[in-house]
């Protein structure tokens, strides 16, 4: 056949063989008649290969490892093991404290916009940009703020107030980049007073290029970019030259917010904000009992960062959103690789979870978990769970064994597909083929049913077949743990 071909190895001084048969057919499986050294199937899209021409000792597609889907789970369980819902958090808050950076108060001047990363020595995601504008001698009327920057991200204040907010090229809460160009331009309409103006813009970074040519030198924040007031006519102010004044990070950095020891953050429990940018949570828990891995959802929550203990568990952005097209529900490795083969999680954030590890929680005493919200969230949607098995799933072609197996003290309580014969799909998303075993399920329930582990045999016997033919079935298995 076109689709397969066989490499052959000898090694002269002692006659010894080694043979590697490849079906790039991505549909078709195929059975390689080797004469006197014997006949493969060689699944779709695979490699075989074998010791001596003779013996089969790997094919890529017939590897028989079980595929855990891992769930979450509230962390408190009844007398019987089922799942509570826990008492929501009880919050308490403290502003991010920016009113000298409102008034235009920095830590050093100079007369043009700098480079981000520069300035900040990668000490914070956060750079503020201040200056001031004098509008005596100018109208008033329909004046907008334009700021061309690098990205990240840009939180623009005139005159103490909160004017907009806006990410590179986002849409729809959807990252809409092009290659590692992360340049955008804010446009806003502005109210600004007779004589002085305050401009206060803070510039946000997330995560800096690591390769690439010259990755180094790409800039980050306002540099080459531009700060104008536009109003009608000749209306219009270029601030882009002014002497402007600058400060690397936050307040609340600085004062280690984060510390639970702290006492610089002034908490307060009463009238507790939602959606309110630029803010600090925080609240107390209990460890989980057991040993599955404790997760924190933060869905609800804006952009930010998280602490527990006073350590950094990373920063959070569940409102930044993936495509919401382009996945493929029954995803398969055969074929040729692209960028949007086997997609997930469409229409979803790009991490909703945040791992918390048991070595940074208390034993016998609460936890303290300190969020600092940039853009503006709800606090009281987040919850603490814990990670363990939902679905497991195995496949195993025909002359070998099929594994299913629980963690800890669970057991296998529910099969909930079993196909002998050529099912299709994966784990999720089986369906059955063009034939199978009608026993399937029942040898299946019998042999696992109940259990902490079972191992198949896969035989057309272990299934009540008499004969086949030539051909090679496969076995694919979904059970739930619990």
């Amino acid at each position: 056949m076109n689709f397969v071909d066989l490499t052959k190895f000898t090694l002269n001084a002692t006659g010894e063989r080694f043979c590697m048969l490849s079906n790039s057919d991505n549909t078709g499986d195929y059975t390689a008649d080797l004469g006197e050294d014997g006949k493969f199937f060689v699944p779709a899209w695979s490699v075989t290969f074998l010791q001596n021409c003779s013996k089969e000792v790997y094919n890529t597609a017939k590897i028989n490892t079980q595929t855990s889907v891992m769930v979450t789970k509230h962390s408190e369980e009844d007398a019987y093991g089922n799942e509570v819902k826990p008492a929501k958090f009880s919050w308490m808050w403290a502003p991010e404290p920016i009113q000298d950076t409102l008034k235009g108060n920095g830590r050093f001047e100079a007369a043009q916009l700098l480079d981000q990363k520069e300035a900040s020595g990668d000490v914070s995601d956060y750079l503020w940009y201040m200056t001031s504008v004098d509008t005596r001698n100018i109208s008033l009327k329909n004046m907008t703020l334009r700021v061309s920057t690098n990205g990240h991200g840009l939180h623009a204040y005139v005159n103490g107030k909160l004017i907009g907010s806006q990410f590179s090229r986002q849409a729809k809460g959807q990252q809409m980049v092009t290659g590692d160009d992360y340049s955008f331009g804010f446009d806003k309409a502005v109210s600004l007073k007779k004589g002085l103006n305050v401009i206060s813009l803070l510039s946000v970074t997330v995560g800096l290029a690591n390769y690439g040519a010259f990755y180094d030198l790409k800039p980050t924040g306002l540099i080459n970019g531009g700060v104008l007031l536009n109003g009608k006519g000749n209306n219009s102010i270029n601030a882009t030259t002014y002497q402007w004044s600058y400060k690397v990070g936050l307040n609340g950095e600085a004062q280690q917010f984060h510390d639970p020891n702290s006492r610089n953050a002034n908490w307060n429990s009463t009238k507790v904000p939602k959606n309110r940018p630029m803010t600090w949570y925080k609240t107390s828990f209990k460890t989980p009992s057991g040993e599955e891995p404790v997760v924190l959802d933060l869905l609800g929550m804006g952009k930010g960062h998280a602490w527990v203990n006073g350590k950094s568990i990373g920063r959070y952005w569940p409102t930044q959103i993936a495509e919401t097209t382009g996945c493929d529900a029954h995803c398969n490795y055969k074929g040729s690789y692209n960028d949007g083969k086997c997609r997930t999680n469409c229409g979803n954030p790009s991490q909703r979870w945040y791992h918390v590890p048991r070595s940074f929680l208390n034993n016998n005493t609460d936890n303290t978990l300190i969020l600092f919200e940039e853009v503006g969230g709800a606090p009281w949607n987040v919850t603490l769970q814990v990670v363990t098995v939902g679905t497991v799933c195995a496949n195993a072609y025909e002359g070998n064994n099929l594994e299913l197996y629980c963690q800890g003290d669970r057991r296998i309580s529910e099969i909930q597909f079993a196909s002998f014969g050529d099912p299709q799909g994966t784990c999720g998303s089986f369906s059955l083929g063009n034939y199978q075993a009608t026993q399937s399920v029942a040898v299946v329930e019998k042999l696992c049913a109940g259990r902490p582990s079972c191992l198949i045999d896969v035989s057309q016997s272990t299934f009540g077949i008499s004969s086949w033919g030539n051909v090679t079935s496969r076995l694919a298995v979904q059970a739930v743990c619990k």
